[in-house]
């Protein structure tokens, strides 16, 4: 067990309760969750466990040790810490901004300098940022290097206090997507607290839900959407989530269609438009020649670059979005649907093209949702959808 809280009561002078008995083991690698109404303790929760609040009673165990026989500066650095409004220091670069955990440790400059690198990496932005300072850059980008730099000292346990509520939806879903690739690839225990009830069922592994400074309900997110504890929890939910009447498919590689239509990178120009043209669509996937998903390429830079002499990898466009094969449908429904995609490329953990989710299919699947159907029939028409997509012709639905 890594993480351990057991019994945690914080009580202020005056009698007021911000958290009462809060127990909960957290397992190393869990993306756990905090959500609730303000003033629901879930904030308190976290100070708790990097003792930047006492509690009046209780215990916090990292690896079985009591926090409360630890150092509160050793704790801390060793916990990672993101929240809402970044703290970066303005006075110093990125670079320093990244490093100061591993400086305050009295790493050597060169590993310093290593890890500076790895994490702009990580970070998504180019190199040159780390001779910036914090002013130079968009709020986003300063919060993608406050997500980083929690990772600086190679902390095992990440704590994020609401680090995207005062970000725009569009930059706030880039940042929820950085944080769920870190947490997937590093295999860090992420304890994230939050309002919003589509970020947690997006990143989290577990929920807390907690009112007025006590814990209502503890499940995954599918068990919470299908079995909500009480009417403040189906409240918290929301009735516009139709996911709460959704079918039994739940995975993107449960529904999506295995056959997509692709080209190697390598191949040439007049190939691509040929395989177009049999297959009655205007773009291709692109990948490599191990089938790793690297691009995809449309008409128009087929009609611009034709007669180039160029091949498939120098026109395409690299940017392009995918889910994995293991997403949860829930996502996968929101981003085509709200964002208009129309198709959405399908991966495995190593980045291989393993299908194709359809608009078409997921729009289905919420006609379902709205009708009510049972379970067993939704998944009948779910198979029968894919089927009869397949017979006619997957090619159609990569058209943008």
């Amino acid at each position: 067990m890594l993480l351990s809280l057991q019994h945690l009561r914080k009580e202020y002078p005056g009698g007021k309760v911000a958290a009462d008995d809060v127990t909960l083991d957290i397992n190393a690698g869990e993306f756990i969750c905090f959500i609730g109404t303000s003033g629901s303790g879930k904030t308190t929760v976290m100070r708790m466990i990097n003792r930047m609040l006492p509690q009046t009673s209780g215990k916090v165990l990292i690896n079985g040790k009591d926090i409360a026989t630890m150092d509160p500066v050793k704790l801390r650095r060793q916990l990672g810490y993101v929240i809402q409004n970044v703290g970066l220091m303005p006075h110093m670069t990125i670079r320093d901004n990244i490093t100061l955990v591993p400086r305050l440790l009295k790493w050597s400059k060169e590993k310093q300098a290593k890890r500076a690198l790895e994490l702009i990496k990580l970070a998504q932005l180019p190199e040159d940022f780390l001779d910036r300072y914090p002013a130079e850059l968009s709020g986003g980008q300063q919060q993608r290097i406050g997500v980083v730099r929690a990772f600086a000292a190679n902390q095992d346990i990440i704590l994020m206090d609401e680090p995207f509520g005062a970000l725009d939806p569009i930059t706030r879903e880039s940042l929820q997507d950085l944080v769920q690739d870190l947490q997937q690839r590093l295999h860090k225990t992420f304890i994230f607290v939050t309002h919003d009830m589509d970020e947690a069922l997006k990143l989290a592994t577990r929920i807390v839900i907690m009112s007025e400074g006590k814990v209502v309900q503890i499940d995954t997110p599918d068990n919470i959407l299908k079995h909500p504890a009480n009417d403040f929890v189906a409240h918290l939910i929301g009735e516009d989530r139709l996911i709460q009447a959704r079918p039994s498919v739940t995975t993107v590689g449960q529904v999506m269609l295995t056959s997509p239509i692709y080209i190697t990178r390598d191949q040439s120009l007049p190939t691509a438009l040929k395989m177009m043209h049999d297959k009655r669509v205007d773009t291709l996937l692109v990948t490599d020649e191990n089938r790793h998903l690297v691009g995809i390429i449309g008409i128009q830079e087929l009609d611009a670059h034709f007669y180039s002499n160029q091949n498939v990898g120098q026109i395409m466009n690299d940017k392009v979005f995918y889910v994995r094969q293991e997403s949860i449908i829930r996502d996968t429904i929101d981003r085509i649907l709200k964002q208009g995609y129309k198709n959405v490329p399908v991966v495995n953990d190593e980045g291989q093209l393993t299908g194709i989710v359809t608009r078409a299919t997921l729009v289905d699947m919420v006609y379902d949702a709205l009708f009510g159907q049972s379970t067993d029939e939704t998944k009948d028409n779910g198979a029968k959808r894919v089927t009869s997509e397949k017979n006619d012709g997957e090619g159609a639905t990569q058209d943008d």
